[in-house]
């Protein structure tokens, strides 16, 4: 069942969501040296961060917190008088704070490795608080946990959330795979090098799709796949399984879609199924869409990398631009007979497809529409 977005906060190395999709449109990247761990040892050297002027412990419950206070402020909506559920998605949970507590060798209080605690804080009167860790679809599931419950009449409102941040045990796995160090995430580019990871969080707040006040979109549906094709690589026809998912979830047409805000990892196997996947549901069922992506200015921010991308469509609905791909020079050669979009564009999609996959075949595609 579709529902309305009302608001929407965002935190990525680039800003705020209205900072972030400035720096978008005029093509610049967040990226900087690597300001946590070991570069040599990790075989990692840069990063996408957010840097906040506190300790790195527990700074994804900082983030989110800061996001969800603002998202409720900013739709004006009183938790203790209605049902309001918050659901947070993560990759990483608060690993960062338990490196930090293992480091200087006290004991970790478990019960923070979640976000209710924080979030709670920052939005008194919750009626209940869940995190989702599942992979960097985590947003996505989210998404679609909440579109559930409004349909179902288990909640009167949704605060959805997703957030992580870069920890050394993630940079390591990301490094290992790597013969050198990534200088920049290329999405869909000849030369991609491989991820790297950016910290970020996002908070956002659905209602029921008869809801009479503004909104900022319509989440017209959520489409979900689970391949577990292989513990890393993705695989195109569980990706293109979520793509039309969404489609017959939300009665749409594959040529209706014309902009695709995609995954795009700029990493050798991501790049070529999602073009893929998009040539085999989206350009044979007639549709021609425009495709960016924003992780070369975000890097990867994990269980948050599905609603920044939703923040970055209801902005391009609503002011008719469209940012380039950051980092693309040379399209792939899988790449072929789409659109990506290598400058700033006029345009004013009618319909957005929102593309996030995870380790293990998690896979989430959201449908995104002016309200």
């Amino acid at each position: 069942m579709p529902a309305r977005l009302i608001a929407s906060q965002l935190r990525t190395c680039l800003g705020d969501g209205a900072e972030t999709f400035a720096a978008l449109l005029a093509g610049r990247s967040g990226i900087g040296p690597l300001r946590h761990g070991e570069p040599t040892a990790l075989n990692v050297a840069h990063g996408y961060h957010v840097e906040d002027g506190a300790t790195r412990a527990f700074a994804a419950s900082r983030w989110v917190a800061d996001c969800a206070r603002r998202a409720i402020a900013d739709c004006g909506l009183d938790p203790r008088r209605r049902r309001m559920v918050a659901l947070v998605g993560t990759g990483l949970r608060e690993l960062a704070a338990v490196e930090a507590y293992a480091t200087g060798g006290a004991a970790f209080p478990a019960h923070r490795l979640h976000f209710g605690d924080a979030v709670r804080a920052a939005v008194p009167g919750l009626h209940e608080v869940v995190t989702v860790s599942n992979a960097c679809s985590a947003g996505g599931h989210v998404l679609a946990l909440a579109e559930d419950l409004l349909m179902l009449g288990e909640a009167d409102a949704v605060l959805v959330c997703g957030v992580d941040a870069a920890t050394e045990s993630m940079l390591a796995m990301i490094g290992r795979v790597a013969d050198h160090p990534t200088d920049a995430v290329r999405p869909f580019d000849a030369d991609r090098q491989g991820v790297l990871l950016g910290d970020g969080a996002v908070a956002a707040v659905l209602m029921p799709d008869d809801h009479a006040g503004p909104a900022l979109a319509r989440i017209v549906a959520t489409g979900l796949s689970c391949d577990a094709h292989h513990e890393t690589a993705p695989a195109v026809p569980g990706i293109a399984r979520a793509m039309r998912d969404a489609l017959a979830r939300g009665g749409r047409d594959p040529a209706e879609v014309d902009l695709v805000v995609a995954h795009g990892t700029g990493t050798a196997l991501n790049d070529p199924a999602e073009s893929e996947a998009i040539r085999q549901v989206l350009v044979a069922g007639g549709g021609d869409p425009l495709v960016t992506a924003v992780k070369g200015a975000t890097g990867h921010t994990s269980g948050a990398a599905a609603l920044v991308n939703v923040d970055v469509a209801w902005r391009c609905l609503a002011g008719g631009r469209v940012p380039p791909v950051v980092g693309l020079r040379r399209p792939l050669p899988e790449g072929a007979g789409l659109r990506f979009a290598t400058t700033a564009t006029a345009s004013t999609p009618r319909l957005v497809q929102c593309d996030a996959f995870g380790f293990g075949g998690v896979n989430a595609v959201t449908l995104v529409e002016a309200p």
